[in-house]
Parts: structure tokens; sequence; C-alpha cells
């Protein structure tokens, strides 16, 4: 039944090469405990896989769906289409390999109205059952491997910088531009400042879960991460004052890791000491994060992977990167 007090809500995507996990997507917000309207809109970039197949599949079976070409397959880009398209004030955004529960779109409508909030979002839950997968959410739910960001490793309830995904009012995200084209990554986090510039509050709350299913290659994660570097390194520059410690530690591991073994192989072997130190905490926060064999053995270069790439796509984010 209809509630009143609920507000029609429209659930926008970036859908791009998701064959595996759209399904399960599309399904999970249909089954929403939600009593009000819900409409979700696909912007469909140019899949190499069967994903715009699978769309069209599904907005035959269920009219809430509608679909929006993205021809870019840019996340910022396909986002802006989205929300042009949106019917409604209340913006949930969710990723095709991502998961949300069926309380999720009514509980994060709650939260917004309770806080006045203009984004709220939860913990990016990282899960999997399968091989190296399951070692790499692990990871991503370690403050070993992505530091104490809550969103991945949770925390209290409050006023944040960012959340993982987010439910938003349409008005704001227009009033502050809408999301900028020119980031190819970390287009959540820059928008989410412009937000907090023009006044608004983003909410992080843990009743938020979504289930986010991780890279399974150590080729994409490595891909992934460094572009992650190298795209927080353009918000450095262009935002100036919002790096902290978190986002610094992977480039200064890179280079004070490369400098040891350097030192030690060109002048003494005792300025290996920081390297010896580094994959040894690796090692060992390996061992404790890890609960199979399987994962303590592969964890320590899943670390490895997640550090160096993010570290290095950082020291060498090119300022050509960003066209201003």
């Amino acid at each position: 039944m209809r509630n009143s007090s609920f507000p029609a809500v429209s659930v926008i995507l970036p859908i791009l090469n998701e064959e595996r996990d759209l399904a399960n997507c599309i399904s999970a917000i249909l089954q929403q405990d939600y009593p009000s309207d819900i409409e979700i809109i696909l912007a469909l970039g140019p899949s190499k896989d069967k994903t715009n197949q699978i769309a069209n599949q599904l907005v035959a079976a269920d009219s809430r769906i509608k679909l929006v070409n993205n021809l870019t397959g840019q996340t910022a880009v396909g986002l802006n289409l989205a929300i042009a398209a949106a019917t409604y004030e209340i913006i949930c955004r969710v990723d095709g390999h991502s998961e949300i529960s069926n309380s999720y779109i009514k509980t994060a409508v709650e939260i917004m109205q309770q806080q006045g909030a203009v984004n709220v979002g939860g913990l990016m839950y990282a899960d999997s059952e399968y091989g190296l997968q399951r070692v790499v959410a692990l990871a991503m739910r370690s403050k070993l491997g992505v530091g104490p960001s809550k969103f991945h490793t949770g925390g209290v309830a409050g006023a944040t910088d960012t959340v993982y995904l987010g439910t938003f009012n349409k008005s704001a995200i227009l009033a502050a531009g809408g999301f900028d084209e020119r980031y190819i990554r970390a287009q959540d986090w820059e928008l989410n400042h412009r937000l907090r510039k023009n006044g608004g509050l983003v909410w992080f709350d843990p009743r938020l879960v979504v289930t986010y299913r991780p890279r399974n290659t150590f080729l994409k994660l490595a891909k992934q991460y460094f572009q992650y570097g190298r795209w927080r390194r353009v918000i450095s520059r262009q935002h100036k004052g919002t790096v902290n410690y978190r986002y610094l530690a992977p480039p200064i591991t890179v280079l004070i890791t490369t400098l040891s073994l350097l030192c030690g192989l060109v002048i003494n072997p005792i300025f290996t000491t920081p390297a010896l130190i580094y994959i040894s905490l690796i090692i060992f926060g390996g061992f404790l994060i890890g609960r199979k064999l399987f994962d303590r053995v592969l964890m320590p270069f899943v670390l490895l992977t997640m550090h160096f790439s993010w570290g290095i796509g950082f020291i060498t984010s090119p300022k050509k990167l960003f066209k201003s």
C-alpha cells in the first residue's frame, strides 16, 4: 500500500559490462519493502558482453525500468543522464555489481527525513564466496587494506565527507552542478565536497549496507586501485587541503619501501629494514584477516597490489589528466 509520508524514488544505475551481476542487482531493487513508487533508470554504456541484452529483457519484464543510452560509458556521464531522466526528487544510486537489502531504500529515506541530509549512504560491504574475489573482499573490509574509512570498515552514524553510492535530493545535485564529467574516478567524493560547500549535510549510517562484488583477478584489482590513486591526486590538486594521512599512506609506503630496497642493495643491507618491516606487517596482517589457508597465502599479495597500485597511481598522476 502506498504511504504518502514516503516520497517516490528514482533508482539510477550507470551500467557497463555487468553481465554477471545485473539481474541479481535489479531483482534486489524490485523487491524493496518500500511503501511508495519506485522507478529504475539504467544508463547503458557500450558493453562488450551481454549486459545490454539482459537490460532490455529486464525492461520488457517490468515497466518500472527505463533505459537511457550512455555512449561514452563513463560513470559520471551516465549518472547525469539518469538524473536528467529521473521523474522523482529522491535519487538513489546503485551500481550494477552491488546488491541492496529489501529495506535499504526505506531506511535511507527515513534517515534523510530525520537528519535533513542531502545525501545519505552507508557501508560498502565487499563480499564473495569464491577464491581470489573472497580474499579481495576480506582485504577491502580491513583497515590494513583500505585504512579507517567508515564506508569500508564501519563506524558510528554521523556527518561525513563522503559516502558509498548515496541517496540524494535531486534538487541538491542540480544546484551543485551535477556530477563533474571530467572525473573518470572519485566523482562521488568530488560531488559530495560540492554538496557540503553548498551547506548540505552528507550523512553516514552503518545500517545502509550495500553488498559489493570486488574484482576477481590481480590485474583488474591493480587497474582499479591505480585509477583510484590517480584520481585522488586530481582531487588533491583541485580541492586544496582535502588530503589526509589515509590518502598519503600508500604513496609514502611505495617511496619508503622502494628507497629502502635500493639503498639496501647499493649501500648497506641494514637499509632494507623498513621494507622488511612492511613485508612482515602485511604477512602478519594477512594471517589475521584471512579465514582459510588459501586466504592467508594470497592476502599479502592482495594487500601489496592494493597499496602499491594506489600509491603508484597517486605518485604518477599527471596534471593533464584533468581538463580544467
